[in-house]
């Protein structure tokens, strides 16, 4: 699938995006117009064996027990046909009365500012949802009038996170003799071992998301959450020219000179990265959940997982949301059926499938790894550590972000060069966006 930003990755490698016909704004399963409480009709774009399409089929059983006389009407949608046609559909009369939509400043809160989602403050309160969900995950439920994420009304609902870890080769780990390191220092001992064993530790890809997320991760081991909720949220401002931007480009310029990163990496692919990884060629990977069950399927060398040691904050987020539409002619069977994939049944199933569950029993999980990893999240979540994604504040920073990465990797601008063209582009967005 064609990769434009980090979101878009994160759903469709975690969320399993499956082919499905086009979208219609007249389509056969719209319910707009009926509103008699008799049909509930659903878009989402969830493989049927992926942790959200089995949980959520789940749902709509336990549904269908309490509601025997409604017809359910599941559509598989994609996607991308949902990130390019949910505004068109959304403004006429025939739209779903739920549907899986993306996150952020430019989907969700778009549709939102435009009056095309319906508002769900007085729902999550009721539902306690609001009690269910902590500060970080709830960041990408809310939205202002100008459609920017964390504050304002509540428009979506997430009911499963996800989030960037890293990834390690167990047998590579004992032949070099090192062990899952507990600070930044550890780890960046580690990396050097490899590196005087003459091997590359890193896998890594400059051309897509992996590099970006490499250096927001050093920015983060230098930070706080106040600089999150200015970086992300605009609530404070940012100084590019000084750390922790500053500090975590530079350890990311001296991690490529000390050949923890591989100098031809600035053109590799997300793909070519984890290939690689997969078959043994890079003992360390630092990339997200999606991985994970590609992984299990695929590596055959023993893997482990740790956090990125040396920083309370961690790259991730809620998971995609839950949205109903504001011309939904069902919507108080939406937020049943959006409640019930919050239950601990559905939540469990999620957790047990490997799709990070934000209120499901860790203890009922029984594979190793994926309890690993659940846990993992569980803490970063209970700290309030999410810290989402670099290219996320301003509309087109995905490129501008890969681009400095680039120009880090090959050496031809310095830290403060590359910094400095990232917060011209970052203001000019930011300006656009709040007219400050």
């Amino acid at each position: 699938m064609k990769r434009r930003n980090f979101t878009t990755l994160a759903a469709a490698t975690t969320l399993g995006v499956a082919a499905a016909p086009a979208l219609s704004a007249c389509g056969s399963g719209g319910s707009g117009g009926s509103g008699d409480g008799t049909s509930l009709v659903i878009w989402h774009y969830e493989n049927e064996d992926s942790a959200m399409g089995q949980a959520w089929a789940r749902a709509e059983e336990i549904f269908k027990e309490k509601h025997p006389d409604v017809t359910v009407t599941v559509e598989k949608q994609t996607f991308e046909q949902l990130q390019k046609n949910a505004k068109i559909v959304l403004t006429g009369d025939e739209v779903p009365d739920l549907m899986e939509y993306n996150k952020g400043n430019s989907t969700a809160g778009q549709l939102a500012s435009q009056g095309l989602l319906e508002p769900l403050t007085e729902v999550a309160t009721e539902k306690g949802w609001d009690q269910k969900l902590s500060e970080s995950l709830q960041t990408t439920s809310r939205y202002d009038e100008f459609g920017l994420m964390g504050s304002g009304d509540w428009f979506g609902l997430p009911n499963y996170g996800e989030y960037v870890y890293v990834y390690y080769n167990q047998r590579m780990f004992d032949e070099a003799g090192v062990a899952v390191p507990t600070t930044l220092e550890e780890f960046e001992t580690v990396l050097q071992t490899f590196v005087d064993q003459g091997i590359v530790p890193l896998a890594g890809a400059g051309s897509e998301y992996p590099a970006g997320q490499l250096w927001y991760q050093l920015v983060l081991a230098h930070a706080d959450r106040d600089f999150v909720d200015a970086f992300q949220l605009f609530d404070g401002e940012v100084d590019w020219a000084s750390d922790p931007i500053l500090a975590g480009a530079q350890r990311f310029a001296d991690w490529v000179e000390k050949g923890y990163l591989a100098a031809d990496s600035a053109g590799l692919t997300a793909e070519d990265m984890g290939t690689a990884f997969i078959a043994g060629t890079y003992p360390i990977m630092f990339s997200g959940s999606w991985w994970f069950g590609r992984l299990v399927a695929e590596m055959t060398d023993d893997w482990g997982q740790f956090l990125f040691p040396g920083s309370d904050l961690t790259i991730g987020s809620s998971g995609n949301l839950w949205v109903v539409p504001a011309n939904a002619a069902n919507k108080d069977l939406a937020y049943e059926f959006m409640d019930i994939t919050m239950s601990q049944e559905v939540q469990d199933i999620l957790g047990q499938k490997g799709g990070l569950p934000v209120a499901g029993d860790i203890s009922a999980i029984e594979d190793d790894k994926t309890r690993e990893m659940t846990e993992n999240f569980t803490a970063v979540n209970d700290a309030d550590g999410l810290a989402f994604y670099p290219d996320w504040p301003v509309p087109g920073f995905y490129d501008q972000v890969v681009s400095a990465m680039q120009s880090l990797i090959n050496g031809s601008q310095t830290p403060a060069d590359a910094m400095a063209e990232l917060g011209t582009a970052y203001a000019t967005g930011r300006t656009d966006l709040t007219g400050e």
